[in-house]
């Protein structure tokens, strides 16, 4: 059973709210393990296995299975303090039957033999993707094969239709099933047999594992000194193993890292700069309370630790306890190696506790600390004076507006964030600009003055986006974007509603979200109307909440999904420019592609090359840090690609630029859902949960292509060749999905209208809108729309 289909567990309870995101089926991120057998004679050499494992390839940390005919658990206490996710499984039988069943939650089984040492790189390994890869040894009878206890890395996708072992008649010791159309031959480097070296030879210096095929310790030690020095190297104890682990240089696995440090810094024996790493695991873990205990006992009486305060300053912010984190952040202000990332720090906080003349003058000193500071400009051109008094306005009472709590994008900040909010603002009215709406940005902290100027609209609109993610702006207020204390989201007395939010965890990412499910049971209690963007979010959240709460959770599909019925003006284009527009993200990168991302960049310029020759290939930038694809594919590959930067466009320009091509292959979300918006067929590039949602609330999964997908680049060019070759079908196709979304959305509108004292469709009200052209929210373009303008304000209805 896969972790996506498992049954959801109780969401009231602990076990409920730290489980409920494991659903790396979703996206068909590879799932990998490492996995040994042993018996009470090889059970001594697992630990050799896993230390030199570890020091050897730091940044790696996959299940490690442990497969034995039935050994006490005890047996593995010691393996457990070497590896954080040690798995022991009774096995017995046959070669086949015991890797079979026991490996089959995995994509991907690296094999181990307990008699071996791990000495260089198994990136090449992990990075495999077919077949059974091991190496070919000199048999019996001067055969080629593969040892029964060799390394193996086992493709389930190749392998479950095939058996890995023959029956052995001869007894050899040999496995005999890797025919030649499933056998991937490795070097001999990957699996080096110690029997090869003899009268003390040294070990090859290429050698990635070496193989003792006598695990009894000293046996074999005549003759091959070298080798044994080697696997000495690993033999330590565990204060010895934890305290090499820590000390080598370079990126260490998060996971792993914890495993090894917490226990010096337990015992006293760690460096301030170790117990600062380990902060900062557990800060981007979102476990802030541990971050701002480790460190808070480090610098104590100590501000000559920069780094540290600022780290703490960070978490702390997370916490709300903003007095405290600015503290901190101005003593790392006085290194001039972090003035100006601490100084960027104290302008986020100061802006998001309304202070924005503060916020100014902290980026103006960062910038003077370094100029080229691209958070600190961004904070000084978002807070300078001009673009603050443009943001004023004396235009209607307040009762005449509706209030929009949402993430606002400017600058060059991700081109879809921008589009977001004004689509969100057309489904409720025709005018978009400030004589309709107060803006309230989803981060800044609402206090009783902010509760006011809530109160003081008609109501407030919560979205789109997905603000229900943990790790993006973290406060200690709610566990999700909107930064607003219990007690003053019950104090909103105007009606509430929850637009078109998304639910954003990655597959596999896990968070403490206990006060995200405090916060969200008195959200959807609290709401007039709470819909979520696909009935996959919709799951999710209905998850975290009790059962008297979860039928209130509905459906409402992006707004951006539906752009061309919210504009009265939209016309379809004629023509379209031969062109095919492709994105890719860059965000939480590890999360995404895992060890596939070279496979990614490879089968990608394979299908961008094939679909080179039937159009124009362009790059269409969401964000300045989507380009790092062009930039990896010409380095590694050779192609370029012309990029279209819409992060500059404006929104019009935005949604023109995708009404106009043919094709559009996305990975961002909105780089698929604005496209589908504008009429225009998109194939997504799968690598989070939320593009397989929406494929599946248009019963469209073969609109989507995984980035894990092993036959990726013939995939995408085919189903790309089937959209380009009948396009005129692919476009039909698209609108008549999009009506389906549209329904809902009007559906859930005639609701939500009475709700807010808005006029039922039937008067069209003109009205100005920023930023785009004219919308129609009530009805297909040229139906009358509405306008909140000339409704009673709250204090004089009923």
């Amino acid at each position: 059973m896969n972790a996506a289909d498992s049954p959801a567990p109780d969401p009231a309870g602990p076990a409920g709210t730290a489980n409920c995101d494991d659903r790396r089926a979703v996206t068909g991120r590879r799932r990998i393990a490492f996995a040994t057998r042993v018996d009470a004679g090889t059970l001594p050499g697992l630990p050799v296995l896993l230390r030199s494992l570890a020091l050897t390839n730091p940044e790696v940390c996959e299940d490690f299975l442990v497969l034995h005919p039935g050994l006490p658990d005890t047996a593995f206490d010691a393996a457990r303090r070497l590896h954080p996710r040690l798995l022991p499984r009774e096995a017995t039988g046959p070669l086949g039957a015991r890797w079979a069943a026991p490996a089959e939650d995995y994509d991907t089984v690296i094999v181990l033999d307990p008699g071996m040492v791990v000495l260089g790189p198994l990136e090449p390994l992990l990075r495999l993707r077919t077949g059974v890869a091991a190496v070919p040894q000199p048999g019996p009878d001067g055969r080629r094969a593969v040892r029964d206890d060799g390394l193996l890395v086992i493709q389930r996708q190749d392998a479950q239709d095939t058996p890995l072992d023959a029956p052995d008649t001869a007894g050899d010791g040999w496995a005999r099933g890797l025919g030649p159309d499933l056998l991937v031959p490795l070097d001999s480097r990957y699996d080096f047999l110690v029997s090869r070296l003899y009268d003390d030879t040294p070990v090859p210096a290429s050698t990635v594992v070496l193989h003792f095929t006598d695990t009894g310790a000293d046996t074999g030690r005549a003759g091959h000194a070298p080798a044994y020095e080697a696997r000495d190297r690993y033999a330590l104890d565990d204060e010895e193993f934890r305290t090499a682990y820590c000390a080598l240089p370079g990126a260490k696995h998060p996971e792993l890292l914890l495993h090894c440090a917490l226990p010096l810094i337990d015992a006293h024996r760690a460096s301030v700069d170790l117990v600062r790493q380990v902060a900062e695991v557990h800060r981007t873990r979102g476990r802030h309370e541990e971050a701002v205990t480790l460190l808070t006992a480090a610098v104590a009486d100590r501000p000559d630790l920069p780094r540290c305060h600022e780290t703490l300053g960070i978490c702390l912010m997370a916490l709300s306890r903003h007095e405290e984190a600015e503290a901190h952040l101005l003593l790392a202000t006085v290194s001039p190696d972090f003035a100006a990332r601490a100084y960027g720090q104290l302008a986020r906080l100061a802006w998001l506790l309304g202070r924005t003349e503060d916020a100014h003058r902290y980026a103006r000193d960062g910038l003077d600390a370094d100029p080229s500071d691209t958070n600190c400009h961004a904070w000084y051109v978002r807070t300078r004076p001009v673009a603050a008094a443009a943001r004023q306005t004396t235009g209607p009472e307040p009762g005449d507006q509706l209030a929009h709590v949402a993430l606002f994008a400017d600058g060059q900040e991700n081109a879809g964030d921008k589009v977001l909010p004004e689509a969100v603002r057309m489904c409720f009215a025709t005018g978009t600009g400030p004589d309709l709406w107060h803006t309230r940005p989803v981060h800044r902290l609402v206090d009783e003055d902010g509760l006011a100027e809530l109160n003081a609209r008609r109501g407030v609109v919560v979205g789109g986006g997905g603000l229900f993610l943990p790790d993006t702006a973290p406060n200690g207020n709610s566990g999700w974007q909107w930064n607003i204390p219990d007690e003053l989201l019950r104090g909103i007395t105007v009606p509430l509603a929850v637009f078109a939010v998304g639910y954003n965890v990655f597959d596999g990412q896990r968070y403490r979200r206990e006060r995200f499910a405090q916060s969200l049971r008195v959200l959807v209690e609290r709401s007039a109307f709470f819909g979520l963007r696909n009935q996959g979010s919709v799951a999710r959240v209905r998850e975290l909440l009790p059962a008297a709460l979860r039928d209130r959770v509905r459906y409402q599909p992006c707004p951006t999904t539906v752009a061309r019925h919210l504009d009265a003006d939209w016309t379809d284009p004629v023509t379209r420019e031969d062109t095919v527009l492709v994105n890719c993200a860059y965000d939480r990168a590890n999360l995404r592609f895992g060890h596939d991302y070279g496979h990614f960049l490879a089968e990608m310029d394979t299908a961008l090359r094939a679909l080179g020759e039937r159009a124009e290939v362009r790059y269409a930038a969401h964000m300045p840090a989507d380009e790092r694809f062009v930039h990896d594919l010409r380095r590694e590959h050779g192609t370029s690609l012309p990029v279209e930067p819409l992060h500059l466009r404006t929104n019009d320009e935005i949604r023109d630029l995708y009404r106009r091509t043919r094709l559009v292959i996305g990975m961002r979300g909105h780089a698929g859902m604005i496209p589908f918006g504008c009429g225009t067929p998109v194939i997504s590039l799968v690598s989070h949960p939320k593009l397989a949602y929406f494929l599946a609330d248009l019963d469209r999964h073969d609109w989507g292509v995984s980035v894990h997908d092993r036959a990726l680049g013939a995939r995408l060019t085919e189903r790309a060749a089937a959209v380009l070759d009948d396009h005129a079908a692919a476009v039909a196709d698209v609108r008549g999905r999009q009506d389906l979304l549209w329904e809902v959305t009007r559906a859930n509108l005639a609701e939500l209208r009475p709700v807010f004292g808005l006029p039922l469709p039937g008067t069209r009200v003109p009205g100005p809108r920023t930023g785009g052209t004219g919308s129609s929210p009530s009805g297909r373009p040229g139906e009358p729309s509405v306008h909140p303008q000339g409704v009673h304000r709250p204090s004089e209805r009923s």
